[in-house]
């Protein structure tokens, strides 16, 4: 039995599918009042709750071998969010898996997390690969580069504020930052695969897609694919970080949030034979795959839908 936390996110909707397809027996912890609205035909076996309830973390862990945690706040998430969903749940989840004797746990962090970090998101994750590595439990932490697809909320917010402004767009710094990003399908299967690759047990596996690319060199793909072409104004981050502090305050959601701005405040790439040598994967390329979701969409609807869209409820 493997156990799936955050499995309504854009990456745990895909993984669940995927583990699903492949036979494996699933089973999701899924916070109340969401099971009515699951994105699967044909749904796993449901656990309503969440990290920080004890009894539902019992039932959830029995019979598990493997757990795929990838429950987290980090696109909607306050610092004090961050720090107590993806945190002290972590730690809840830990002490859970070792009562219940789970073999093992495989979790979802980003390229360039550290607890020393200077900025919350990349903190926080460092502090739970350091949790997760503590734990006693044999371990899988695979660092990943900006995960894109055709529900993401990378790629989309950058086209969405394209749609939002006609005339120009404001880019964090000069656009020199590094990125490498990676297509959702090939994550997920580097995923399932770490299931029998022994070579990533107790290890940190860094991973991105084929290429790397700038900031700037990414906006001026997406303008291009979508066909909306703007000025861009490079901005300084802590102007952008003050905007966004204001707009949130305005409407419940921003496409611009304080953790997307920790995603592009340094270099994010991985080595680019990652991918291949350890899981056999050959990650597919950006724009040829933007062309395939992108191109021709309309996005005032999911703009005025993520702007208007609230925060979920603290737990």
């Amino acid at each position: 039995m493997i156990l799936v936390t955050g499995a309504t996110g854009f990456i745990g909707q895909h993984l669940v599918r995927q583990l699903m397809a492949e036979g494996y027996r699933v089973r999701c912890l899924i916070p109340p009042g969401q099971a009515e609205h699951l994105p699967w035909e044909n749904p796993p076996e449901i656990v309503e709750g969440h990290v920080f309830d004890e009894e539902a973390l019992f039932k959830a862990m029995t019979g598990v071998h493997v757990i795929f945690h990838l429950a987290n706040a980090q696109w909607w998430g306050r610092p004090r969010d961050l720090e107590r969903i993806e945190l002290a749940g972590t730690r809840n989840l830990i002490a859970a898996a070792r009562a219940a004797r789970v073999g093992r746990i495989i979790t979802l962090s980003h390229l360039g997390a550290a607890p020393s970090s200077a900025y919350s998101l990349l903190q926080i994750k460092g502090l739970v690969e350091e949790a997760i590595r503590d734990s006693g439990l044999a371990y899988t932490i695979i660092r990943s580069g900006l995960v894109f697809g055709e529900q993401d909320s990378f790629i989309n917010h950058i086209a969405m504020s394209l749609r939002a402004n006609p005339f120009f767009f404001l880019m964090p710094g000069r656009g020199e930052v590094v990125l490498n990003p990676i297509h959702i399908d090939d994550l997920v299967n580097a995923l399932v695969r770490s299931l029998h690759t022994i070579d990533v047990v107790d290890t940190v596996v860094e991973i991105g897609g084929p290429e790397y690319i700038t900031l700037e060199d990414l906006i001026r793909t997406v303008m291009r694919v979508t066909r909306m072409p703007r000025l861009i104004i490079p901005v300084p981050p802590y102007v952008l970080r003050w905007t966004t502090a204001i707009y949130s305050r305005v409407l419940p959601r921003s496409l611009m949030t304080p953790q997307w701005l920790d995603l592009l405040a340094t270099n994010r790439t991985a080595q680019l034979g990652n991918a291949y040598h350890y899981f056999g994967i050959h990650p597919r390329r950006l724009e040829d795959t933007l062309l395939t979701y992108l191109r021709g969409r309309n996005f005032w609807t999911p703009l005025m839908r993520s702007s208007l869209r609230r925060r979920p409820r603290g737990i």
